[in-house]
C-alpha cells in the first residue's frame, strides 16, 4: 500500500516548507496562519486550524499511555483520522493497534522511529507525522522513506518458449522518471504472474536511451501501481502512478508523462516460475528487454528456452484490480 507522509513545523520556516514539498510530503501540518503561505509554494494539503483538514474536527491527537488507551483510539479511528503521540515512543503501543486493524498517524521525531514504524509487524502503520528540525534532515529522511517504500518478492522463472503472433496495439509507458540498469515495471498476460520489463536505459546502436520509458506491452497486459492493485496499461494516462521496480525488489512509484500506443508486431513469451505457467505479450524488436535475477537486461530477440528472467507472482485472482482470496483461472 501507498505510505503518506505528514510533514510537521512548529514555527514558520521557507526552506523546511520547501524541502517537504518537493520532497514528496503528502501534507504539512502547520500552526494557524500558515496555509495561505504553504500553498504559495507549492499544492499541498496541509493539517491547520485555516488548512484542508482542521485540529479536533478531521483530526485529533490521542496519548497512548497504557492499555485502555487502544480501545478509545479505536472508537476514534471510525470517524477522525487519529495522530498517535506516545510520550514513551515504543513498539509495542502501536503492534497493538496495527494487530486490532487501527489506521493511526503515527508521529515520529527521526527518520530510524519513522523505519520502524512503517515496517512493525511487516505491514506497518500507512501513515507517519514527521517532525522537522532542519531542511538537511527532512529531505533524507523523506529520500530515504520515498526510495525505500515497499518491497515486492521477485523470483526467477525459466523461459519454455518465445513465438511471433502478429500485430497489435502496444503501450510504451513515458514516465517522469529516469530508470537505471535493472529497474523496470512488472507486466504480465495475468495479474497473478507478471514479468520485470526493463526500462529502456540501455544505450545500443539502433535507438538513443530513453531511460524514462518502458516499453510495456500490448493493450490488455496487466501492470502494478502503488495502491496494491494492478491496472491494464490502456487504462494509464498522464499524472496516473505506476509502481517502478528494480532487481532487488526494492519499490518506487513514478508518475506517467504519456502513453504511446502504436501498432508493432508482438511475441509471446511463455515461462514457468515454481511450477507456475507465467505468459506476456511484448512488441518483437530487439530493444525491448527483460531482467536477468542479477539485474543484467536482456533482449526479447535474445531469449531463448531455458533462460532466466524474474518474475512477480501471487496466489489468488483479481477483482477490479484488487487482490482477492478467490481461484480465478487465467489463460
Amino acid at each position: 500500500m501507498t505510505r503518506t507522509i505528514w510533514v510537521k513545523i512548529d514555527s514558520w520556516n521557507k526552506d523546511l516548507v520547501t524541502t517537504a514539498i518537493e520532497g514528496g510530503a503528502d501534507g504539512i501540518m502547520a500552526p494557524p496562519g500558515f496555509s495561505d503561505k504553504i500553498k504559495e509554494l507549492g499544492i499541498i494539503q496541509v493539517i491547520a486550524a485555516d488548512g484542508d483538514i482542521k485540529p479536533d474536527s478531521d483530526v485529533v491527537s490521542c496519548q497512548m499511555t497504557c492499555k485502555e488507551d487502544e480501545d478509545h483510539i479505536l472508537a476514534t479511528c471510525k470517524h477522525k483520522k487519529v495522530i498517535l503521540e506516545c510520550q514513551d515512543w515504543s513498539i509495542i503501543p502501536l503492534e497493538n493497534l496495527i494487530a486490532r486493524g487501527a489506521d493511526v498517524i503515527a508521529q515520529v521525531n527521526s527518520l530510524e522511529d519513522a523505519q520502524t514504524a512503517f515496517g512493525i509487524l511487516e505491514k506497518g502503520v500507512q501513515q507517519i507525522l514527521l517532525h522537522a528540525d532542519d531542511p538537511a534532515s527532512l529531505k533524507l529522511a523523506l529520500g530515504r522513506l520515498r526510495l525505500q517504500e515497499t518491497q515486492t518478492f521477485l523470483e526467477p522463472a525459466e523461459i519454455q518458449s518465445i513465438q511471433p503472433v502478429g500485430m497489435g496495439d502496444r503501450v510504451c509507458v513515458d514516465t517522469c522518471t529516469l530508470m537505471t540498469a535493472g529497474q523496470g515495471m512488472l507486466v504480465g498476460n495475468s495479474s497473478s504472474g507478471l514479468f520485470l520489463v526493463h526500462a529502456e536505459s540501455i544505450t545500443n546502436p539502433y535507438v538513443a536511451a530513453r531511460p524514462f520509458r518502458v516499453n510495456a506491452g500490448p493493450v490488455h497486459a496487466y501492470t502494478r501501481v502503488p495502491s496494491g492493485k494492478t491496472r491494464y496499461l490502456s487504462e494509464l494516462s498522464a499524472g496516473d502512478a505506476v509502481q517502478i521496480v528494480d532487481h532487488q525488489g526494492n519499490t518506487s512509484s513514478a508518475v506517467v508523462g504519456r502513453l504511446k500506443i502504436e501498432k508493432r508486431p508482438l511475441m509471446l513469451i511463455t515461462a514457468v516460475a515454481d511450477g507456475k505457467v507465467l505468459t506476456t505479450l511484448l512488441q518483437n524488436a530487439e530493444t525491448i528487454r527483460l531482467t536477468r535475477p542479477g539485474g543484467d537486461p536482456v533482449s526479447v530477440v535474445q531469449l531463448s528456452p531455458g533462460d532466466m528472467v524474474l518474475t512477480a507472482t501471487e496466489k489468488g485472482g483479481r477483482h477490479f484490480g484488487y487482490a482477492i482470496d478467490e481461484t480465478i483461472t487465467e489463460k
